[in-house]
């Protein structure tokens, strides 16, 4: 017998599984938990809202016996140590944004859309993903920042069980998680890392600095519904006369998140990877 009649080996079939949500996900979970920026990017969050939360507890109580009669007249033990959402949404929109951008800067989004032709299910894959990752971690940073604060501003602070403060806990987590969404689409949406990052805070943080600069009369039909200003009456628990109410500046921040959703679900459709 001749090595061209010698039998070949069998090759075991390859079974290929069709395409769902369900794998979609579990492959971007992988992609998520493997990148090293993920866990450094999320735990500058957690440091950031706890950190802050115990420095300004400290610092208030220690500048107690000095702060003006207006400034004892607008504190509230609450919001001070939740300050560090201010922090820690940078961290979160910068992630969010990376998430996206970097796959289009390496090419492997390329090799994402072979897997996944249809496109959309890796949109609502890498949102949903993201935003449960981010609530359930910054839920549990906004307890232990309320919890430290409330410690360091000793006789000045409150409890669990005063008004409002559990809202205020579980609203910094969704607020935050909703710019984690916002942040995502951005990415789909623009697709570069530096305008990426550049667009959603200058929505967040630059936009209402410039609103301060409009006539007084236009300020209070637009000011409240800007993203963060929204976003800000959810979890504040002394918020502004002008800001809107809780439930509304949910719905207007989640109106905004939407419509950033479905414009990346368009431009991911009609656009070449």
């Amino acid at each position: 017998m001749t090595s061209n009649t010698l039998p070949r080996p069998a090759v075991p079939a390859v079974q290929v599984s069709p395409v769902s949500q369900r794998r979609v996900l579990r492959s971007e979970w992988i992609k998520l938990r493997s990148l090293r920026s993920t866990a450094l990017t999320l735990l500058a969050a957690v440091v950031a809202m706890i950190a802050l939360g115990m420095l300004v507890g400290w610092a208030t109580n220690a500048h107690w016996a000095s702060m003006r009669p207006e400034e004892r007249a607008g504190f509230n033990p609450i919001d001070r140590s939740l300050a560090g959402v201010n922090l820690a949404q940078l961290a979160i929109g910068v992630l969010g944004v990376l998430l996206i951008t970097g796959e289009y800067a390496t090419g492997m989004v390329r090799a994402t859309f072979a897997a996944v032709p249809r496109r959309l299910p890796v949109l609502w894959a890498k949102a949903g993903l993201y935003a449960v990752v981010t609530f359930v971690l910054m839920l549990v940073s906004a307890f232990l920042a309320f919890l430290v604060g409330q410690h360091f501003l000793a006789s000045h602070g409150t409890t669990l069980s005063a008004p409002h403060a559990w809202r205020a806990i579980v609203g910094v987590a969704v607020y935050l998680t909703l710019v984690g969404v916002l942040a995502v689409a951005f990415g789909f949406l623009i697709r570069s890392t530096a305008g990426g990052i550049a667009t959603l805070f200058g929505l967040l943080l630059v936009l209402p600095g410039i609103g301060q600069l409009l006539p007084s009369s236009w300020q209070v039909h637009t000011l409240p519904y800007l993203p963060s200003n929204a976003g800000s009456s959810i979890f504040s628990a002394h918020p502004d006369p002008t800001a809107l109410s809780a439930g509304t500046g949910l719905l207007v921040l989640c109106i905004w998140v939407v419509v950033a959703l479905a414009a990346a679900a368009v431009v991911l459709k009609r656009r070449d990877a």
